[in-house]
């Protein structure tokens, strides 16, 4: 099968977070599987471009990925030479699978896609949320949604990575059909071992540093705590976004608690591992890796409901589930200190629940029967 793979980043641009790792985390498991995988991306790097050759095809890690440049540096990606290679060669694939919306990459190669009659399977990985309406030139995406976008996606068959952001899209739009896999996340070989106990409940945020993951909610919550505590923030972000929650820290009394370590990658697995508890009460998440990254390696975790892996988190009581304010999260604090037992069971059978739930075979087999599924050879009629 014929894959062509569309996100307007990939690796190494880590840079935008577990979007960019999940889609690379498919690709090449789609290769180790035989299927024919391409990816088209743009040479984006948060504010500066990647330093990679745009001239052919470059193997990243056995995935055939061709990286175009892009004209505007902002979240648009508009990439001219991207779409117009997409126009040549796009009937060569059997499908198309486009990763996020409200860029112009996106867009604009699932208009072209549609234009030259092939199969569209679109991803919105948490851009087609009731939150993402709200937030961010808020006008022009409701008049693009009404009298474009849905147009265009109602044409497209949709994939969703967990059972919040399905029941989301449902309402939103009538696609040709929509499937539910969840991302496939890359776990350690080995599990580290825990760091010693010195008395701290040992906090950790471990992502994308911006406001909808709820950092300013956690920081008032810490102000108010009297158990002792530190917590570790390791991820990038604006600069000016992190400026303000030093001084927000500040404000607070809380600064001396808190570890700033910026973006970390290769040795996440050890840092996960030295804390009790991974801290994501983000205001919107459609699925979060990180959060599967923190229970592999048995690190418990406390987001908020609506992060999409919350209904999985509390099924398996492998963490604590808190709504997005401060009180809600300062009480569930105060409840896992003064039950650290638990901590202790979910580091024992959280990893064991992952590797069954979360196993790359079996993540894939659903995806290849979405793609048999999708495909322009199972395709009747357009």
């Amino acid at each position: 099968m014929n894959i062509l793979q569309i996100n307007a980043s990939y690796k190494p641009a880590y840079i935008y977070g577990g979007p960019t790792m999940s889609v690379a985390q498919l690709s090449e498991q789609l290769v180790k599987n035989d299927c024919n995988v391409q990816v088209f991306t743009t040479t984006a790097n948060g504010p500066r471009e990647l330093e990679i050759a745009t001239t052919a095809a470059q193997q990243v890690n056995d995935v055939a990925v061709s990286y175009f440049p892009r004209l505007s540096k902002d979240h648009s990606h508009f990439s001219p030479r991207l779409l117009f290679k997409l126009w040549k060669e796009v009937r060569s694939f059997d499908l198309v699978h486009i990763h996020a919306w409200w860029n112009l990459v996106s867009i604009l190669s699932c208009a072209i896609a549609h234009l030259r009659k092939v199969p569209v399977i679109l991803s919105p990985r948490g851009t087609l949320s009731p939150y993402s309406f709200v937030t961010n030139h808020t006008g022009i995406k409701l008049l693009f949604h009404r009298f474009i976008g849905k147009f265009l996606l109602n044409r497209c068959h949709l994939h969703s990575t967990s059972e919040r952001e399905q029941a989301a899209l449902k309402k939103l739009l009538k696609p040709k059909s929509i499937f539910n896999i969840h991302n496939l996340v890359s776990l350690p070989s080995q599990i580290p071992a825990p760091a010693s106990e010195n008395g701290l409940l040992r906090l950790l945020f471990l992502s994308r540093i911006e406001q909808k993951k709820g950092i300013e909610l956690l920081f008032a919550a810490l102000a108010d705590l009297t158990i002792p505590y530190q917590l570790t923030i390791a991820g990038s972000g604006n600069a000016a976004y992190i400026a303000k929650l030093k001084t927000l820290s500040h404000q607070y009394h809380i600064e001396q608690h808190i570890r700033w370590l910026g973006f970390k990658s290769d040795d996440k697995f050890e840092l996960i591992a030295q804390h009790h508890i991974l801290v994501l009460p983000s205001y919107d998440e459609n699925f979060g890796n990180v959060v599967i990254e923190s229970l592999c390696v048995g690190t418990a975790v406390l987001i908020s409901n609506e992060v999409g892996l919350a209904s999985f988190v509390a099924e398996n009581n492998m963490g604590w589930i808190c709504e997005t304010n401060s009180e809600s999260i300062k009480n569930k604090l105060l409840h896992i200190y003064s039950h650290p037992g638990k901590l202790i069971i979910i580091r024992e059978f959280a990893p064991m629940l992952i590797i069954s739930a979360f196993n790359d075979q079996k993540l894939i087999q659903s995806y290849l029967n979405m793609y048999q599924k999708v495909s322009r050879r199972a395709t009747t009629h357009d």
